[in-house]
């Protein structure tokens, strides 16, 4: 969809020599057996020129290239010490790997050609630099036609990487370059709205801050994504401008996920297999953190493998061909979990289980309930000045202490969430998309972002720890948000088990008016042994909350105030429809 850039909301830009940037310095080396060509400038098809870096096999022939598209800088900006937590140290890397990319040392000791690319409008490149634009696609088509034209180049291109570096490879492979081969996303949003800056409708205030901040590096000027995302609460063309038509796709695709990564590459990268029209595809879903997973040795391994043969056309001892179409985790707790090999995504055999919420116990039950009974939780917008003190990166000091006091305030009295269990009688799977239907009330509001999570206790009543968001040791299962005005659904697109909202509208709350709303819960898996628990939380605010951390979402700017009400029984068939996977 075409978005007219004079609607767009500029921000100055941070000079690159502040994020370490070297300058322009074009020359060619030679180490660790390769050719490495510095500050290669690329013409785009405006005349505008773009940065690479070329590392070559020292070995003269034609090889694939292998492209990584995205804004951290080609030099190397962001690093895994200054995240912490992620089983990574700088000191694993050698001096030539970039952040969520490749090693040129392994790749070309392998027979590739590895490319590094500061896009338009980043550090020296030239431009002005937006975010999954129109012009950044045709930036992408044109280096890939450059990289599969060069002589040292075998006419067949792929793509690689994490994150934005997967965010791009949707959006250029759904322009189709003739050169373009194969893509290799590993963990990228699809829909930038619903899964990265508008969980259910509720604005993402700490990820979305933190990364503008680590990619503002230009000389020219830079689209104000948070600007942008405040301006415009509502889904329209310029959030459907960022997203890739994904039936568009056609080439191969080695698509990789982490059931952790819910608020922000969870959905979409699950979303993306779903969508593609690649005759061949896989995906594989994980549950542990994402950096991590991608450079363990049989990963790297399985990457070979798939780009030996969609662009060496190797077939000989390659077995990607015989690869099951979907491979998942199936978590039991924090790095525990057995790979299981599936024919499709969602799982044909799913039953989907009706789990019915009952207010008087805070119990669920598969029978439905038939009287009706509510429960109140407290939703003020509250978040302590304790979550917000210590050693806060500056990364979060706009989008946290301008809010600090507003939010910060005596804790409002009384209960602050509804909290429901059932106790599995046998050994249970829950592997899938989940919905939670509610049917709610504000009182005092006019409206009520619902913050909700699922957790496993163990037969001892302990919260079971999972990996969540890349850095953090103590995660739910899954999670899911809704803003309630925001509550109308894509008919066309949702699901009795995965609900789409339009996001196109606010219906907001009559006073003493109670409403139906069905919650997305993102796609996880998880196994329960006979006499474990399944918790679901349903609170006002994160129910997951890191303000410290230099890695997280969160949401501290909610339209909660007064109270909210659940609805349960008889009339009010509040329940959760969980993905149960009877064993083969």
């Amino acid at each position: 969809m075409t978005f007219s850039t004079s609607e767009i909301i500029w921000a100055p830009a941070i000079p690159p020599e502040k994020g370490g940037y070297p300058g322009l310095n074009p020359r060619t080396e030679h180490k660790a057996g390769m050719i490495i060509e510095y500050d290669v400038a690329v013409p785009m098809r405006d005349g505008v020129r773009i940065y690479i870096d070329v590392f070559r096999p020292e070995t003269s022939g034609q090889y694939p290239p292998l492209i990584a598209w995205g804004p951290y800088g080609k030099h190397g900006l962001i690093s895994y010490d200054g995240i912490g937590n992620t089983l990574l140290n700088d000191s694993d890397f050698n001096e030539f790997t970039r952040f969520e990319a490749a090693d040129p040392i392994y790749w070309c000791r392998n027979g590739y050609v590895v490319i590094n690319a500061d896009m338009r409008g980043s550090w020296a490149s030239e431009g002005e630099l937006t975010w999954m634009s129109e012009q950044e696609v045709d930036d992408m088509y044109d280096l890939i036609e450059w990289a599969g034209t060069q002589p040292w180049s075998n006419g067949k291109v792929g793509m690689h990487g994490v994150s934005y570096l997967a965010w791009s490879q949707w959006k250029v492979a759904a322009a189709r370059p003739p050169h373009l081969a194969c893509i290799n996303p590993w963990e990228g949003v699809s829909d930038f709205y619903r899964e990265l800056a508008m969980h259910g409708g509720i604005p993402d205030t700490l990820f979305c801050p933190m990364w503008q901040s680590n990619v503002h590096y230009s000389t020219t000027r830079v689209e104000d994504f948070v600007a942008m995302q405040k301006a415009r609460p509502l889904f329209d063309e310029w959030w459907q401008s960022k997203n890739a038509d994904l039936s568009k796709i056609t080439v191969p695709a080695f698509v990789v996920a982490c059931w952790a990564d819910h608020g922000l590459h969870c959905r979409g990268t699950i979303e993306g297999f779903k969508q593609i029209s690649s005759e061949h595809k896989w995906l594989l879903v994980h549950g542990r953190k994402k950096w991590w997973h991608l450079y363990q040795p049989e990963n790297v391994e399985k990457q070979r493998q798939f780009f030996n043969r969609f662009l060496k056309d190797i077939e000989i001892d390659n077995h990607v061909m015989e690869w099951p179409r979907v491979t998942l985790e199936i978590r039991e707790k924090f790095f525990i979990g057995d790979l299981r090999s599936e024919n499709e995504w969602p799982i044909a055999r799913t039953q989907y289980t009706r789990y019915y919420l009952d207010a008087t116990n805070g119990t669920l039950s598969t029978k439905a309930l038939k009287k009706e009974a509510a429960v109140t939780y407290n939703a003020d917008r509250y978040y302590s000045k304790d979550q917000n003190k210590g050693n806060l990166s500056p990364f979060f000091l706009d989008a946290i202490e301008q809010v600090a006091d507003k939010l910060a305030k005596e804790k409002p009295s009384g209960r602050q969430n509804a909290v429901f269990e059932v106790e599995f009688p046998e050994r249970t799977e829950l592997t899938g998309h989940m919905k939670l239907r509610l049917w709610v009330e504000a009182d005092g509001s006019d409206d009520m972002d619902l913050f909700v999570a699922l957790d496993k206790v163990d037969t001892a009543g302990y919260r079971v720890p999972l990996v969540y968001f890349a850095n953090h040791n103590d995660g739910p299962i899954a999670l899911g948000w809704l803003r309630v005005s925001h509550r109308e659904l894509d008919e066309a697109k949702s699901t009795p088990y995965q609900p789409v909202h339009l996001h196109q509208r606010e219906l907001k709350l009559k006073p003493g008016e109670t409403v139906p709303v069905d919650v997305e819960i993102w796609p996880t898996s998880i196994l329960f042994e006979k006499g474990e628990k399944l918790r679901l939380t349903i609170q006002g605010r994160d129910i997951y909350y890191y303000p410290s951390e230099a890695h997280t979402c969160g949401h501290t700017d909610t339209v909660n105030r007064g109270n909210h009400v659940i609805h349960t029984g008889g009339k009010y068939d509040s329940h959760l429809l969980a993905a149960v996977i009877p064993p083969r």
